[in-house]
């Protein structure tokens, strides 16, 4: 049986909204399970903006869990949605992929080369895995599952039949007209970025609010019997007899349907979404900025899940997600990182983390370069504090929801050494193990690794990094030979300052030795004792302790930086590092 984890203390948003959630729950719905939903259109790599989509509910699910409450967490796979343009920056697609624009996602076929039998699974799958291990619990809902099988029938006979109710909600949000004679340009309540490309993939601004034409306002349109396009037009309705009439502008193909039989098309998104939030009791579901701005799919959805008798879930709005020297992702543009690429160089911890310690609507990046390192010191400077009761509250939970689920811990690193120190071990001897070995056992001779899977999978992830994201020309290459022009050319201060490391290395030969050895040298030379604070030393000795540095990047790297120097020292090794400086 899972482990019920202990609740946390209301001190983050994920409590209080796990409080608000289940009071409202039981209002709507009592002695039932709690329903909280995400949404997701596997139109291409589903990105880390897309992760707080799920990891919102999912954290809330997981806490309202904790505290002992049945709760379901769906994700709405719209893999019935069109396709809407090729993608760029997907291997194994080109331009001859756009014949299929305006098909369903699932009868589009996979990028080469895939496993998968359609475009739809081919990324579905990959969000699936980076789920799984991030700890994340979901029942999947396929949309062309519940489309093609008549699940939503009734929903959309109903939609049909109340057709004017809906056209009458989105007509206070279309696009208002200047009176005649008026200079004043058109004006256009915002819509969300689903919509406007929905609009695009058409060619028609209303077309995510449906087909409105001579014979009325329709919320559901087919895919083509022949094309299986959604470029269709009802041209009629009966709705005793519920045939319905369209025709398709791109193959000029026509049809008459009895809608009660039909299962060949799905109603459009600004209705479609509330009917499965009335369909599905949802009690919660976040929805983006584009989303939840004014005349968008979440306020219009607010006033259209009543004509199918039920209510708006709780929704906050989250921001975006951005990375490292990136602007904001778009899945349709392509080259964005996904969960998977991010779980590559971190651990899922950590990733859950960044989501957990920010609100909903706070933005936030993900470190793919160099701040990565940052970001593990911290984190490891939490997970110290937490240990030792000293973190505040806010911190605690955040860091729970981290480690845990309410089904158990998450895997873990058994023996988490600073990413920042396995990442120049990695970058130092190209992933060899039995080097990495030896310079991380000695990185503590009293406490020794017995074997490298004891820093696994940190030091995985840290090799990923190096290996992925760190340009060639940033990678660290020790010099065979020592660099002799140089060390002919040096001062008599630098000699010496040369001497007193090497006099250093085989007492100091540890990560904390090499340290103290490092930054005490210029101490020693300025007639400071090495173990000096800074409060005791002038100012010069910090721009002494940098052409120090200098000075050994350039003899053992030959640039002006690097990895950490201590670390550099024990990867080179005692031996190469004394020839190297000139012993």
């Amino acid at each position: 049986m899972p482990i019920v984890a202990q609740s946390t203390e209301t001190t983050d948003w994920v409590s209080r909204f796990a409080v608000e959630v289940i009071e409202e729950s039981e209002r709507r719905a009592p002695g039932k399970p709690v329903v909280v939903a995400s949404g997701l259109s596997p139109s291409g790599p589903i990105h880390l903006g897309n992760l707080r989509e799920v990891m919102t509910p999912h954290l809330v699910a997981d806490e309202i869990r904790r505290r002992g409450h049945q709760v379901r967490h769906l994700i709405s796979w719209d893999d019935y949605d069109r396709y809407r343009k090729v993608p760029n920056g997907i291997d194994g697609i080109d331009a001859s992929w756009a014949e299929h624009i305006g098909k369903p996602l699932t009868s589009v076929p996979a990028p080469q080369g895939s496993a998968h039998p359609n475009w739809a699974e081919h990324f579905k799958a990959a969000m699936i895995d980076a789920l799984a291990e991030m700890g994340v619990e979901f029942d999947g809902i396929s949309q062309t599952a519940q489309y093609t099988s008549g699940v939503y029938r009734d929903q959309i006979l109903h939609a049909m039949k109340h057709r004017g109710d809906i056209d009458a909600i989105l007509d206070q949000y279309r696009t208002k007209k200047a009176p005649a004679g008026s200079a004043k340009k058109q004006s256009q309540k915002p819509v969300d970025e689903a919509e406007l490309e929905a609009a695009e993939g058409s060619g028609a601004a209303g077309e995510d609010d449906g087909s409105s034409g001579a014979a009325g306002y329709f919320p559901y349109k087919p895919y083509c019997g022949r094309c299986e396009k959604d470029l269709t037009t009802v041209t009629a309705y009966d709705d005793d007899s519920t045939e319905l009439a369209y025709t398709c502008t791109a193959c000029g193909f026509s049809e008459t349907v009895a809608l009660n039989e039909f299962n060949r098309g799905k109603l459009v998104w600004k209705v479609d979404w509330p009917m499965r939030w009335a369909y599905e009791g949802v009690v919660f579901e976040p929805s983006g900025v584009d989303h939840s701005s004014p005349g968008s799919s979440f306020q219009v959805g607010g006033q259209i899940v009543g004509i199918f008798g039920g209510k708006q879930p709780i929704g906050p709005m989250y921001a975006f997600v951005g990375i490292s020297g990136m602007a904001k992702m778009s899945s349709s543009k392509g080259g964005v990182p996904t969960p998977a690429d991010a779980l590559k160089i971190m651990e899922p911890q950590i990733l859950r983390w960044l989501y957990a310690r920010r609100r909903p609507n706070q933005s936030f990046k993900i470190a793919f370069d160099q701040e990565i390192q940052r970001l593990y010191d911290e984190w490891d400077k939490l997970d110290a504090k937490v240990a030792d009761g000293s973190a505040l509250p806010a911190d605690i939970a955040a860091h729970s929801r981290a480690v845990r689920t309410a089904a158990g811990e998450l895997p873990r690193t058994p023996r988490p050494m600073p990413y920042r120190t396995l990442a120049s071990v990695a970058d130092i001897t190209a992933g060899a193990e039995d080097q990495t070995l030896r310079i991380l056992s000695e990185l503590d001779p009293t406490d020794p690794l017995s074997g490298l899977d004891e820093v696994r999978p940190r030091l995985d992830k840290a090799e990923a990094w190096i290996n992925t994201q760190v340009p060639a020309d940033q990678r660290t290459i020790v010099r065979e030979e020592a660099d002799a022009e140089l060390l002919k050319s040096l001062d008599e201060q630098s000699q010496q300052s040369l001497r007193l490391l090497l006099d250093g290395l085989s007492e100091r030969w540890s990560l904390d030795g090499l340290t103290h050895l490092v930054y005490g040298v210029p101490k020693v030379q300025a007639g400071f004792a090495a173990d000096a604070t800074p409060k005791e030393l002038p100012a010069e000795i910090k721009t002494a302790q940098r052409s120090f540095f200098a000075l050994l990047y350039h003899l053992l790297v030959g640039r002006d930086t690097g990895p950490r120097l201590p670390t550099l020292l024990l990867a080179v090794g005692q031996e190469r590092v004394r020839r190297l400086l000139g012993e």
